[in-house]
């Protein structure tokens, strides 16, 4: 999720959202060479002015894309290394909402430490339209400094300052997605996505999984890239960066 690997992480339109069908990419599938209608590509360009259109109407109060699940009350533990330092991620799916542009929000918390002290926290706000696609509307991040957490410049909220929604996962993700997860140009909030297809997981302790969904993750003003490997029915078991710094973070255990 956003707010571990890149830290980095205004419209009151009322026009529909497209959308592409919901549900998993069984198999496999072409490469995408155009932004098929309804499609996260379509939805959150990466190019071009970005204005996406958001009616709250379009939106459902669960999130249960499956390779993004957020039941409430759901915790998702991660161990791994950030350069030379150990550290755990705990991201708990809270029974708080947000309410961002007229959508209520899943809002996440999610707590970095390093030798058990928490040094990173972050709520991130979290919505679904119809057609499963999951959008990122904002986040409040706190970082440590002088033993006390205070806000971090790159926190945002969709309609403010020019902040503006992006999607995190798809309903129906396809190689070749290419799509922007949030975008506020104040904050260097400008990563975006690129679904690679499937492929075998890296074991991971939380167990053996024989599938899963690969994104590629980058913001154009950092020098690295990331990816991401999502299961069906569980969401995110591994993330690394591939490109830059050392990195990676793998599932412990989920907790409900």
């Amino acid at each position: 999720m956003p707010g571990r690997l890149t830290q980095v992480s205004t419209i009151g339109l009322a026009l529909a959202v497209l959308a592409g069908g919901c549900g998993s990419g069984g198999g496999t599938h072409r490469s995408s060479t155009s932004a098929r209608p309804g499609s996260a590509s379509s939805l959150a360009p990466i190019h071009g002015h970005y204005s996406p259109s958001i009616d709250p109407a379009s939106f459902v109060r669960r999130v249960d894309n499956p390779y993004w699940p957020l039941e409430p009350g759901t915790g998702y533990h991660y161990r791994g290394m950030r350069g030379q330092t150990a550290q755990t991620d705990d991201e708990v799916v809270t029974h708080q909402t947000k309410r961002i542009l007229g959508i209520g929000c899943t809002v996440v918390r999610d707590t970095v430490s390093e030798g058990g002290r928490p040094v990173e926290r972050t709520f991130d706000f979290y919505a679904q339209d119809r057609q499963g696609n999951v959008w990122y509307l904002g986040e409040d991040s706190y970082e440590l400094q002088h033993g006390k957490f205070v806000r971090a410049s790159d926190s945002w909220r969709s309609g403010v300052d020019g902040a503006k929604p992006g999607i995190i996962m798809p309903g129906h993700p396809r190689p070749g997605d290419r799509y922007r997860q949030e975008y506020y140009p104040p904050g260097q909030a400008l990563d975006e996505a690129h679904v690679l297809g499937l492929r075998v997981p890296p074991k991971v302790p939380y167990g053996t999984f024989k599938r899963s969904l690969v994104t590629s993750e980058f913001s154009p003003l950092e020098p690295q890239t990331e990816e991401k490997y999502y299961v069906r029915g569980v969401g995110e078991i591994l993330e690394r960066v591939v490109k830059g710094h050392h990195e990676e973070f793998r599932l412990v255990s989920v907790t409900h």
